[in-house]
């Protein structure tokens, strides 16, 4: 146990004057009676003996409350160890076509839809969780890039803000025309620029990006993703592309009419995997599809061949605080003192 404000026990000096001066009066106190033979063997009644405690119970109590005051705790956890780990950004697409519904088994048609977000944050969740040592960052990419988590070994806190990860909504103005429409697009060149911003500087040797996406760059005034590609490769930085989605007429999909009511749909769905592997192909790393089961696995292995770098890995500090434990029971005896101190003298003040 450990005290956060040690220097609130500098609050003993003053109970500790207190305490010398009371016992000091004690001492001096007394009536001289050389009879003692003539004194009622039973001369004090609990008024007296009431009165005598109620001090020392009452300095009981201040010692409580002070040591309440440097809050005593418990050191809950710090550790440190050296672990080799790379660097890795996952790039996530959050575009509109995320919210396709064509990765769902179709023996869960009907019960348990899952859109290609859905898939792709349970791919993330599978490789964070099969990489406990290495540092991971959290880029997302609609119609703009954005970085949700840096560089972190705290994987935990990095699954957390992934469950936070959705689909930006559509706005409409009273007119009924959408004010947003450009979140729902594709800016994938953005995507791995912010994600090569995050890895480019890490202190590792090997540096990765893991790019999930469902197809193309679909906005214009955007990085180009061959430009953010060929600057990757310039950096030493791989782009491992992970594709997700099916071509098909009657991909189903979840439509909201104008009550507010949810159903499917089907859709024309298209995929197109070259710009994915071409981005892949062009830092020197490979492109992965999510319908291959083996993919994932193969992905992961692949960047275990990358050359490690030794870094320090540090868990801050957590405590247990107890000043709750203390400050009520001093409060309890503060209060009991000044009761028995009432009752003794017969005074409410």
């Amino acid at each position: 146990m450990n005290f956060a404000w040690p220097w609130c026990f500098l609050l003993f000096l003053p109970v500790a004057f207190a305490a010398w001066r009371m016992l000091r009066r004690a001492r001096r106190g007394g009536v001289k009676f050389p009879a003692m033979q003539f004194i009622p063997a039973k001369s004090a009644g609990w008024r007296a003996r009431a009165a005598a405690l109620a001090p020392y119970i009452f300095l009981v109590a201040l010692a409580l409350l002070v040591t309440a005051a440097a809050r005593p705790r418990t050191k809950y956890g710090r550790t440190s160890r050296s672990v080799d780990a790379i660097a890795i950004a996952m790039a996530v697409d959050v575009s509109g076509s995320m919210e396709v519904l064509d990765l769902t088994p179709r023996e869960d048609w009907g019960r348990q839809w899952k859109t290609r977000l859905d898939v792709v944050k349970e791919l993330f969740a599978r490789f964070v969780e099969a990489r406990p040592d290495d540092l991971i960052s959290l880029v997302v990419f609609g119609g703009y890039a954005s970085c949700r988590a840096p560089l972190t070994a705290d994987h935990a806190a990095l699954l957390n803000v992934l469950k936070g990860v959705q689909i930006p909504s559509i706005q409409y103005d009273s007119s009924g025309r959408a004010v947003d429409h450009e979140e729902q697009l594709t800016a994938i060149g953005d995507g791995i620029a912010v994600a090569l911003a995050r890895v480019k500087n890490a202190p590792v040797k090997s540096k990765v990006i893991i790019l999930l996406s469902d197809g193309v760059q679909t906005i214009h005034d955007a990085v180009d993703p061959a430009e953010a590609a060929k600057a990757a490769a310039a950096l030493g930085v791989k782009v491992y592309a992970i594709g997700v989605g099916t071509k098909s007429d009657h991909a189903p999909m979840w439509q909201t009419d104008a009550f507010g009511r949810k159903s499917i749909t089907t859709i024309n769905m298209s995929f197109d995997e070259s710009q994915l592997k071409g981005i892949a192909q062009a830092t020197g790393a490979k492109y992965f599809a999510v319908n291959d089961e083996q993919g994932l696995a193969a992905a992961l292995e692949e960047i275990d061949q990358l050359e490690k770098t030794t870094v320090e890995s540090i868990s801050y500090e957590r405590y247990t605080e107890h000043f709750a434990a203390f400050l009520v029971s001093g409060a309890i005896l503060a209060l009991a003192a000044i009761t028995l101190q009432m009752a003794a003298s017969r005074r409410i003040a």
